[in-house]
């Protein structure tokens, strides 16, 4: 068991242990399976089936746990952003998040939604309403849902050519650069159709 999945269970929280075994595993390349995960833990293999009914549920659960870390990437130390530099900075800690922590990013957006689970939806609405509210702070004439829809998609995509090899995942310089230069050229395109972009007079 892992010292933090040790210090967990010893404390009671079985579901925290269980999910902190599970990232370490799907971080580390292993097999992930519920057994597997038991076996991580330190725990009987039917013990997660008290916090999970199966993989999936697990997998999701997992899942949250990302979106809320993404979350607190995003946000930690921050202010709302006020200008499109800010919006590129949003990108570049978004597509660093997913080269740092590939497995669960992948995980996160790999499977079709399920609306049945709302953890998981909730988990993603808020880093889309997070999104929206950035993009309504500096573009307030704006349809803010469908230019953070779009931004997402952008900084989606670049953190997805990234992790398939198709642009280099390091230095890390160099990807921050790459990712801030595509917001820049997009989002310049949008002052340009008549918003005008905040702290770039």
């Amino acid at each position: 068991m892992s010292p933090s999945a040790k210090s967990a269970y010893h404390h009671g929280d079985l579901r925290a242990a269980l999910l902190d075994a599970a990232v370490q595993m799907l971080e580390q390349g292993e097999v992930f399976s519920i057994r597997a995960v038991a076996r991580r833990a330190g725990v009987s293999p039917t013990a997660p089936y008290r916090h999970f009914a199966d993989r999936q549920a697990l997998e999701s659960a997992v899942a949250v746990e990302g979106f809320r870390d993404l979350k607190t990437a995003l946000t930690e130390g921050r202010e709302l952003p006020s200008s499109a530099a800010d919006l590129a900075d949003f990108a570049v800690v978004y597509v660093s998040f997913a080269l740092r922590r590939p497995a669960v990013f992948r995980l996160m957006f790999g499977n079709e939604c399920d609306d049945s689970n709302d953890q998981r939806v909730q988990a993603s609405g808020a880093l889309h309403e997070l999104l929206a509210g950035a993009m309504a702070s500096v573009y307030p004439d704006a349809d803010a849902p469908a230019l953070a829809t779009a931004m997402w998609s952008l900084a989606h995509g670049l953190a997805f050519l990234h992790l398939d090899g198709k642009f280099p995942a390091s230095p890390a310089e160099d990807v921050a650069a790459r990712v801030r230069a595509s917001f820049d050229a997009v989002l310049s395109l949008h002052a340009g159709s008549g918003s005008r972009t905040p702290g770039r007079e």
